[in-house]
C-alpha cells in the first residue's frame, strides 16, 4: 500500500471520480467478502493444510478464474450467481478448487476468513491504485484496513501453519519408500492339530496318536505400483513353513486332501520366494485386462464367496475358500478380460499357461498345461448374484499341486487316470445372496468330465458346498462362519475306480478383529466319511489362526 508522502494533490474533478470508484468498491465488499471467502480462499486454505503454496502455484487446477462459467458446479439459478459473476469478471477476486468447482455451500473457518480478507482486500487496493497515480485519502482507506488489522493473528498463524505443512511435506518426500508404490504386508501364526480317524483305510488307527499340534506362520509382502492412477503392478513376496496335512498317517497326517487348511504350502522352511507378479489395467470404461506372469489364479480376479475368499482372513479349510473350478490352470502365466466389470451383466475371459516358461516338446504357452475360462456374471439386484462359468483344461500329469479339481477332493477325483495326460471340461454354479445387511449365503455347483489323453477311460466328478457369513456375530467386527457341502467326488466314468459314499465337510469358524490390524480366528473343520468312504472314520482339524496385516 502507497504512503500520503509519494501522492500528488488531485484536482476537484479528478476527487470527485476517485471518491465514486472507491464508494462502489465499498459497497461491494460485504458482497466481495462472503462470495470470495466461501469458496475462492477458503479453497486456499483447505489446500495449504494439504501441500505446500508452491505446490498451489504450479498446479493448472487452482487459480484466478476470468469467467463465472468455469465453475462446474455454479448455475445461473443460485441465488449468490449474480454477486459472484461480478467479482471473477469485474474485479477478478475469485480462484477455484482443483477441478473447475467453486463448493459454495461448504462451510469455512476463520482462517479460510482471514486469507480471504487479505486476498481480497490486495485486489481491491490494486485496482484502486492502478485507476489514478495521484492522491487517495489515508482515511478513505480505513474502512479496508479495519477488516486487514481484524484478521492479522489468523493471518500471521495461518501463514506459520503453511510453512510447517512445507517443511514436514519437504521431509516425508525425503523419507518415503517410492512414490509410485505402496507396500502391503500380511503375517498369518498358525497352530493346528489333527484328531479322530480311528478307523482309516481299512486300518485300526488313531490320526492323533502320530500327530502332533504345530506352530507354524507365512509372511507376505507385496509392492503394488500405479503409473496412471487406473493401473496397477503387483509383485508379492512369499514366505512359508506350513506344511501340507494330508500325509499318511504314519507321518502324522490325515491321508486325505480333504483336510487339506486354505494357506498351506507350496512353499516350505521359509523359503522367500516371488509367487506373484501381474499388471491390470482398463483398456476403457467397460474392459478391464489382467496379466499374469507369474502365480496366475482365477480367484483373484473373480469369485462368489466373499466372506471367506481370503486366504489369510477366510475360510481355515482349502476347499471352504471357494469353488475349485477358480483353481483350474492356477500357478502359472495367463491374461483375463473382463468386459462391464461393473455392470449388472457382465463376461470375463481367460487363458492360463503353466508350463509358459519351458521351451520343450509338449510344453510352452500353447502346448503345455494349459486352462481356457468364461464366465458370464449377472446382479439382478444389489443384493443378488449369479454366476455361470466354463473352463476348458489340459495337464500333461494330474495329481499334486495341479490335480483335477486342486487337491479338495479325494484321491480318486484328484487324479483319475493315474497321472496320465488328461483334457477336462468344467462347469459351475455360483450365487451369492445377502439375506440382511449383516448375513450373506453363498454357495457353488461344480461338475468336471475328464478323459485320457491318449486313451479310453473318463470320469465324472462333482462337489457342492454353501456358506453363511454373519457380520458383527457377537461383536461390532466379528464374523461368524459355517460351511457345509460336498468334497470333489468321482461319480462315474470308464475304467476308474469310483467313489463308493459320500463325504462331507463341515466347517465352523469365527473371525475375532481385535483392532484394524489384527484377527484372530479359531476353526474346527470336520470330514465325514473321509475320501467318501462310510468305513473311514470321522476326521477333525482344529486350528486357531492369527492375521496381521500392515
Amino acid at each position: 500500500m502507497r504512503s500520503s508522502s509519494m501522492i500528488k494533490p488531485l484536482g476537484v474533478s479528478e476527487r470527485k471520480i476517485m471518491t465514486k470508484l472507491f464508494w462502489n468498491v465499498i459497497k461491494l465488499a460485504p458482497v466481495l467478502v462472503a462470495a470470495t471467502f466461501i469458496a475462492s480462499n477458503s479453497a486456499f486454505a483447505v489446500e495449504a493444510n494439504e501441500t505446500s503454496v508452491a505446490k498451489l502455484a504450479e498446479s493448472n487446477d487452482i487459480g484466478q478464474v476470468t469467467s463465472v462459467s468455469q465453475f462446474s458446479d455454479v448455475q445461473p439459478t443460485d441465488w449468490a450467481f449474480q454477486a459472484l459473476q461480478s467479482l471473477v469478471e469485474r474485479y477478478g477476486c475469485i480462484a477455484g478448487y482443483p477441478g473447475g468447482t467453486f463448493r459454495g455451500n461448504r462451510a469455512m473457518t476463520r482462517y479460510e476468513f482471514a486469507a480471504g480478507v487479505n486476498a481480497c482486500l490486495d485486489r481491491v487496493n490494486e485496482l484502486i491504485a492502478t485507476a489514478t497515480a495521484d492522491l487517495v485519502r489515508k482515511d478513505d482507506l480505513s474502512a479496508l484496513q479495519r477488516l486487514q488489522e481484524e484478521f492479522a493473528d489468523e493471518l500471521a498463524t495461518l501463514r506459520g501453519r503453511v510453512d510447517e505443512l512445507d517443511a514436514r511435506t519437504t521431509t516425508l518426500e525425503k523419507k518415503q519408500f517410492s512414490t509410485t508404490t505402496k507396500l502391503k504386508g500380511e503375517a498369518i501364526f498358525v497352530a493346528s492339530d489333527l484328531f479322530g480317524g480311528e478307523k482309516f483305510g481299512g486300518v485300526d488307527r488313531k490320526i492323533g496318536e502320530n500327530s502332533n499340534t504345530t506352530f507354524s506362520s507365512r509372511v507376505r509382502l507385496t509392492l503394488e505400483s500405479s503409473f496412471s492412477g487406473t493401473d496397477k503392478l503387483q509383485i508379492r513376496l512369499n514366505s512359508s513353513n506350513i506344511a501340507r496335512n494330508d500325509g499318511a498317517a504314519a507321518a502324522g497326517g490325515s491321508g486325505t486332501s480333504m483336510t487339506r487348511l486354505g494357506f498351506d504350502g507350496p512353499t516350505s522352511g521359509n523359503e522367500i520366494v516371488i509367487d506373484r507378479a501381474n499388471y491390470s489395467f482398463n483398456l476403457s470404461d467397460k474392459l478391464a485386462v489382467k496379466v499374469d506372469a507369474i502365480g496366475a489364479r482365477l480367484y483373484d480376479n473373480t469369485n462368489f464367496n466373499p466372506d471367506f475368499q481370503s486366504s489369510g482372513t477366510g475360510a481355515i479349510s482349502r476347499y471352504g475358500r471357494f469353488s475349485p473350478i477358480y483353481r483350474v490352470g492356477a500357478g502359472g502365466a495367463g491374461v483375463t478380460a473382463t468386459f462391464n466389470p461393473k455392470g449388472k451383466i457382465s463376461l470375463t475371459g481367460a487363458y492360463l499357461s503353466n508350463d509358459n516358461a519351458n521351451s520343450g516338446a509338449d510344453q510352452g504357452v500353447f502346448n503345455g498345461d494349459n486352462a481356457v475360462f468364461g464366465q458370464l456374471e449377472v446382479k439382478p439386484s444389489d443384493k443378488l448374484k449369479l454366476g455361470l462359468t466354463y473352463a476348458r483344461t489340459y495337464s500333461d500329469a494330474t495329481g499334486g499341486f495341479d490335480s483335477l479339481v486342486s487337491d479338495t477332493g479325494s484321491r480318486n477325483a484328484n487324479n483319475p487316470f493315474a497321472s496320465k495326460a488328461t483334457n477336462a471340461n468344467h462347469y459351475g454354479v455360483q450365487a451369492s445372496f445377502n439375506v440382511t445387511e449383516k448375513a450373506t449365503l453363498s454357495g457353488w455347483y461344480g461338475f468336471a468330465n475328464a478323459e485320457e489323453a491318449a486313451g479310453t477311460k473318463n470320469a465324472d466328478i462333482s462337489y457342492w458346498a454353501a456358506t453363511l457369513g454373519i457380520k458383527d456375530f457377537g461383536r461390532e467386527g466379528n464374523t461368524l462362519g459355517l460351511i457345509f457341502g460336498q468334497p470333489p467326488k468321482l461319480t462315474g466314468g470308464t475304467g476308474v475306480t469310483k467313489d463308493a459314499d459320500t463325504s462331507y465337510h463341515l466347517e465352523a469358524l469365527y473371525k475375532m478383529q481385535l483392532n484394524d490390524r489384527i484377527q484372530v480366528t479359531p476353526a474346527l473343520l470336520v470330514i465325514f466319511n473321509p475320501e467318501h468312504n462310510n468305513n473311514n472314520d470321522t476326521i477333525y482339524v482344529g486350528t486357531v489362526r492369527t492375521t496381521f496385516s500392515f
